[in-house]
């Protein structure tokens, strides 16, 4: 009985073995399909993640598009604005508007457009809404200054935004630095042309706001900073959720859009469970094959065909991605559909068989036959199928089908195409999205293009008259002089034009420049170069012409210019002043020829105007004596050459010294003492005659208050005071350091200085400069225009006769009444009476008797320096008047 019970003992173990290692594949290999189906649920919810992704980042670079577009086609809209500030810097409003208009009429998210000259607003269109704008400097604005500094410095266009707006409500501002040429030749910073992009249009209008965008969007950047910069749109959470991210390319930096799926990422993959079915029943087709095969190891030579033919078939399936997989039998038309194609096609999964008729009355009309053609190809030539279609659901809804087949015949079957299919709507719908968007941009970039040659037009014209302007005529004089071609160009100049437009207003001077213009062209040539280059100024470039040519042509312009125009019953007369400049040397510059011409026309000008004049050598050599005169005076000045000297005034009883006259002196080094009839006029026009009076003034302070302790009895100084000195606003602020005793110091000013009562400045600074305690004196009265009316107003303390009234006063009796009465004037109105050019002791008698108070000329005291005048001060020994 032991035996037996070993026996059995041994038998179940045998068994169990046996058992155990026939179930060992079938472990092996459910352990494997477990890790596949593992890495396979991986896999799949990784490309899951990365369709949403790219479908997200799809839509993102649509938004992307329209953004930059739209920012793009907005700033492009301002350049032929910006170029026409450049041809003209001086433009006033109501011409700004009339450009800027042209711009917000364009399809454009631009909500106004400024110019601030000196980085200040001054200009603005549409005025209405933005009047608080005016004014702002951008230098003291903490929100705008960095960005308006930064497109001046770096002299690109600048994208700042969004920003809290002047006149309300935010806005993108593209700031335009603008560079306009000066006469060197170089340029020099005009200001800024801002354009306010509205930012709920523009966000509108790049689909941000689209309440059917299935996406979440954050705009980061602001100010063209890139990723780097603060978050300007869109929620926090959006850049914290792994979000798809792209870069806005802007003018001046960038922005990074960042996008999520509205509601965040899908946890897991939208398949999940289709595939592990999939995998469930892989797992059953290769598990259960294995555990019958170690029962019935017997079988397994009769069931492996089966086994090959069902494992050759999921192998073609998962090669077709698993979307829908069909097998359609060629011979017999008999569809074998999974439940995906049945799906697709808008069948319902009942496993039933299809058949050719299931597949063809589903198929669009108009896809039906080409949709058969490729099939039947791919047939007759035992080939890959492939084709695309649209099919038609039940409901009437319209998808778009791709499918791809194999041909596919086992030994003594009939042919077969088995393949697969997908739904490919969403990426029709994409791409017919993207076409018709770039129809859109290209739609707009062509009437971008037309509004920049219309803008351009407008900028190379004349608004008024419809000739070129001075940006054309750069380009023009660019082009128009070449080697051994002789070329002119006459630099027109209205005369009287100002009058009329002053006295019948603008629209009478607008009349006359389209009058002149039409004058200017009939006489001009039909190869001639026509263009009106500032208010009155008009230029004609003629080729091949000889002097007689061009001067019967200014002639000819000068004769009609003359003759009378009616306007609206007023007879208007004017002239025109014509330079006229020929390139007469190889060598010379186009733009060297604009500077001779406008040079002749000067010389025409202030020889009687209405007449021509060529530029020749006389003028070259003018204009070399004044350029050397101006280096001269600019070295003497860094070499202190500019002296003082001066010219003793005498009491007209007593002839005591009372007061003397600073003169400025040039000690020129090889020229010896220069007066100013050699440097004031060119002084004038380099701007120093300021800085000369302040050297005079200083120096003569210096030397009165020596005199002073040397006890000289010298009661006052007077000084000459040029207009340009008193427009200077720092002028008070420099006399208050300075040591000056009330009533010892008098500012010399020639009458006409007080006649100007609409600079403010001018007379704010007289006035400041009586509180001082300096006296205030006319000089060169009787030569100018002055009134009684001006002498109230201004109450100088004395007031200086012109030599050209008191050298006649010997010999004529109406002279002499005439001075006799300017004293009896200045008597009455309390101020003091001084004549100049005394030069002869009959002179001083006659002044004497005339009640005159001070002397000063050549019969008393000549102008010395400060040491002679010491000398003639100490030795005076004064003459009788009789």
């Amino acid at each position: 009985m032991g035996h037996l019970a070993s026996t059995a003992s041994s038998l179940s173990r045998l068994r169990h073995s046996v058992f155990s290692f026939a179930n060992l594949p079938a472990a092996i290999a459910f352990v494997v399909l477990v890790i596949c189906a593992i890495l396979a649920d991986r896999e799949n919810r990784i490309v899951s993640d990365q369709l949403a992704r790219a479908d997200v980042l799809a839509k993102v670079n649509i938004i992307r598009a329209k953004l930059e577009g739209n920012i793009n086609g907005n700033l492009q809209l301002t350049r032929g604005l910006v170029s026409a500030i450049v041809s003209e810097p001086y433009m006033g409003q109501q011409r700004f508007a009339a450009l800027a208009s042209n711009l917000l009429e364009q399809e454009s998210q631009l909500r106004n457009v400024a110019g601030a000259p000196d980085l200040v607003i001054s200009l603005m269109y549409p005025m209405a809404g933005n009047e608080k704008a005016i004014g702002l400097d951008y230098r003291k604005s903490d929100a705008q200054r960095t960005a308006a500094l930064r497109a001046r410095d770096l002299r690109v266009p600048v994208l700042a935004g969004p920003v809290d707006l002047a006149q309300g409500g935010q806005g993108f501002i593209g700031r335009f630095p603008v560079f306009v040429k000066t006469a060197g030749g170089g340029d020099r910073f005009w200001g800024i042309v801002s354009v306010v992009v509205d930012v709920e249009r523009l966000y509108k209008a790049s689909g941000l706001t689209d309440g059917d965008l299935d996406i979440e969007i954050a705009l980061t950047g602001k100010d063209g900073l890139g990723g780097t910069g603060d978050r300007f749109f869109g929620g926090e959470s959006i850049t914290r959720a792994n979000p798809v991210t792209e870069t806005v390319h802007l003018p001046s930096g960038s922005w990074q859009i960042a996008a999520i799926p509205k509601g965040g990422w899908a946890a897991s993959a939208k398949n999940p469970w289709t595939l592990r079915a999939i995998m469930a029943l892989a797992g059953a087709l290769v598990v259960l094959p294995i555990l019958v095969a170690g029962r019935l190891f017997g079988e397994r030579q009769k069931n492996f065909a089966e086994l090959r033919r069902l494992s050759g078939r999921l192998e073609l399936a998962l090669d077709a991605s698993g979307i829908g997989v069909w097998e359609h039998n060629i011979a017999t038309n008999e569809l074998v559909w999974d439940d995906r194609v049945n799906e697709i096609y808008g069948k319902p999964a009942d496993r039933k068989p299809r058949g050719y008729d299931d597949w063809a009355s589903v198929i669009h009309p108009h896809d039906i036959e080409r949709a058969q053609q490729d099939f039947d190809a791919a047939a007759a030539v035992k080939g890959p199928y492939s084709s695309q279609y649209r099919i038609v659901h039940p409901n009437g809804e319209i998808r778009h089908v791709r499918t791809r087949a194999t041909y596919f015949q086992e030994r003594n079957d009939t042919p077969r195409m088995i393949g697969a299919e997908w739904d490919v709507t969403s990426d029709v719908v994409l791409n017919e999205n993207l076409v018709r968007e770039r129809q859109l941009s290209e739609l707009r970039n062509a009437e971008l293009e037309v509004a920049k040659a219309r803008i351009e037009h407008v900028a190379l014209h004349d608004s008024l008259t419809g000739l070129p302007n001075r940006r054309y005529l750069d380009d023009m004089l660019a082009t128009s002089t070449r080697p051994g071609e002789r070329t002119a160009l006459l630099h027109l100049d209205l005369d009287r034009f100002k009058q009329i437009n002053d006295t019948l207003g603008h629209a009478a001077g607008d009349a006359m420049l389209m009058h002149a213009s039409k004058v200017i062209t009939a006489n001009a040539g039909r190869a001639d170069f026509v263009a009106r280059i500032g208010g009155d100024e008009f230029v004609v470039i003629c080729a091949r012409r000889d002097d007689a040519e061009l001067a019967a042509l200014a002639d000819r312009i000068i004769e009609e210019m003359r003759q009378p125009v009616d306007f609206r019953g007023h007879q208007c007369r004017f002239g025109v002043s014509i330079g006229i400049a020929t390139n007469t040397g190889e060598g010379l510059d186009a733009r060297q020829l604009l500077v001779n011409a406008d040079l002749a026309l000067y010389r025409a000008k202030s020889r009687g105007r209405n007449r021509y004049e060529f530029f020749n050598d006389e003028l070259q050599s003018e204009i070399v004596e004044t350029k050397r005169t101006a280096d001269e005076i600019l070295g003497g000045l860094e070499r202190n050459e500019f002296i003082v000297f001066y010219q003793p005034q005498f009491d007209a009883g007593t002839l005591e010294i009372v007061g003397v006259e600073a003169l400025a002196r040039w000690q020129h080094p090889t020229r010896g003492i220069l007066g100013p009839d050699v440097f004031l006029r060119v002084a004038e026009e380099l701007n120093v005659v300021a800085l000369i009076d302040r050297t005079v003034l200083k120096r003569a302070l210096a030397d009165f208050e020596r005199w002073q302790l040397q006890h000289l009895d010298i009661p006052h100084v007077s000084v000459n005071v040029s207009a340009r000195r008193l427009e200077d606003k720092d002028l008070i602020d420099g006399l208050r350091k300075l040591n000056i005793g009330e009533g010892t110091v008098s500012f010399e000013l020639v009458e006409s200085i007080f006649l100007d009562e609409n600079d403010d400045l001018v007379a704010w600074n007289i006035e400041h400069i009586k509180d001082l305690g300096i006296d205030i004196e006319i000089d060169d009265f009787g030569t100018g225009y002055a009134s009684i009316v001006s002498l109230l107003k201004l109450q100088p303390r004395r007031l200086k006769i012109d030599r050209q009234l008191i050298t006649p006063i010997t010999s004529s009796l109406p002279q002499r009444r005439l001075v006799s009465s300017i004293i009896e004037i200045g008597k009455s109105l309390g101020i003091e009476v001084v004549a100049e050019g005394v030069e002869t002791m009959e002179h001083a008698r006659i002044l004497k008797d005339l009640g005159c108070d001070l002397l000063q000329g050549y019969a008393l005291g000549r102008p010395m320096d400060a040491k002679a005048l010491e000398r003639f001060a100490q030795s005076r020994k004064w003459p009788a008047t009789g």
